[in-house]
This record gives structure tokens, C-alpha cells and sequence, in this order.
């Protein structure tokens, strides 16, 4: 893959809490300069990035009971439909990682079909936050999020202990098919680590090293 192609498998992403608004104008020029997919901002600066987007083609991706997933489903939907009518195109949700822990894998499928239903016509990302699970409940999880009518499952918030590794990637894809999207998302800071995870499944990268990532790749010559 060349520059341009890994571009647009990337999330360009913020989603520290001190963000400004200054900081979202920086990462949306820098989406525009590198040809990143979308930008990825928590919820509260989902219109500031549209905005800032306007007319580029480039998405903006808000997150929904970000980071740990521990908001009513009720709270998620809410969140996630207010990031829409401020300009969002897609929603990272972090389903609830308490229900999968016990087994309530009804809770689970309901809290992601809760923001699904929110924001019919946008894509849903469900964050599992691999670190915290068996294996046994990463391969659950895929299966409910789909059933869910998501369109991707994501590895990480990249606030937890861990963030994305090449088994889970694996794991993940090869539990929801070549139908549904993986995001990789968490540790991902250059081109060699993206390629790896590109190679092993993913198909949308979440990354706040974009900029670096491609710059890794113009200097490969790939």
C-alpha cells in the first residue's frame, strides 16, 4: 500500500480531555493535508470538527460512553444522536465491558443496539477494549456487536492498560468475516506497526500518529 491508500484506512484522533478548540482546528488541517479518513474527537467537539470540515469529504467521528463504557444505554444513544446533529458521521461506542465480564451478553447486544438505533444512517464502532477480556469474550463480543447491526468493532480506547496487539486483530477478523470493518486502534505510532496491523485484519486504524505514520511511509518509498 502507498501513502495515499494508508491514509485513508486512518482516524486521525483526539481524544485527550484538555483538548481546545485550537487543538481540533490542528488535527482537522491536518486530516486535510495527509488525506485521513476522518478525525476522531470526543463528543463535545464533534461540531467543532465538522464545521472545521466542512466541504473536505472527511468525516468526523465522535465517541459515545467514552472511555470506559459504564453510561446507561439510554446515556450512549443520547450522547451518540447529539454528536450526529452536531455534524458527526460516525460514532465509536465503548459497549458495556461490566455486562461481558459477567456474561450478560443480552445487556451487551441491547447497550450497542441502544446507540445503533440513535443514529440510524451512521456508522457504529463498538470499542470492546481487548485488554480487559478472554479471548472466549473478545470472540462474544464480536458476535453481539454484529448481531447489533454495528458496522465495526474496534480493539481499544487506548486508555486502558493495553491497546492493540496483532492476535486480537486476527482474532477479531477472523470472527466477523470479511463483512464487518476492524479498527485497530491504541499503540499505533508508525508506519512499520500500522502496515502490521493492516496486514493483519484491520481495515481502519485509530491513531493520533497519523501525520507520522505517513510520513513513515513517504520515506519507505513504498
Amino acid at each position: 500500500m502507498n501513502a495515499i491508500e494508508i491514509a485513508k484506512l486512518i482516524d486521525h484522533t483526539l481524544l485527550k480531555p484538555d483538548a481546545t478548540r485550537e487543538d481540533v482546528y490542528r488535527l482537522c488541517y491536518e486530516a486535510v493535508e495527509y488525506g485521513f479518513f476522518a478525525v476522531c474527537v470526543n463528543s463535545v467537539m464533534a461540531g467543532v470538527a465538522a464545521k472545521a470540515l466542512e466541504g473536505t469529504g472527511i468525516i468526523t467521528c465522535s465517541v459515545a460512553g467514552f472511555p470506559f463504557g459504564a453510561q446507561p444505554a439510554k446515556a450512549k444513544a443520547y450522547e451518540a444522536a447529539r454528536a450526529l446533529e452536531m455534524g458527526a458521521g460516525e460514532i465509536d461506542m465503548v459497549m458495556n465491558i461490566g455486562a461481558a465480564k459477567e456474561g450478560d451478553w443480552d445487556l451487551v447486544r441491547e447497550d450497542i443496539a441502544a446507540v445503533v438505533g440513535a443514529v440510524k444512517g451512521a456508522g457504529v464502532k463498538v470499542i470492546l477494549e481487548n485488554c480487559l477480556l478472554t479471548d472466549m469474550e473478545k470472540v462474544k463480543a464480536c458476535i453481539e456487536a454484529m448481531h447489533a447491526g454495528a458496522c465495526f468493532v474496534k480493539t481499544s480506547t487506548g486508555f486502558s492498560k493495553g491497546g492493540a496487539t496483532l492476535e486480537d486483530v486476527k482474532l477479531m477478523r477472523k470472527t466477523v468475516g470479511e463483512n464487518m470493518g476492524v479498527k485497530a486502534a491504541g499503540g499505533i505510532r508508525d508506519y512499520a506497526t500500522a502496515m502490521a496491523m493492516i496486514k493483519a485484519g484491520a481495515n481502519r486504524l485509530g491513531t493520533s500518529a497519523g501525520v507520522a505514520i505517513i510520513r513513515g511511509a513517504l520515506e519507505s518509498g513504498d
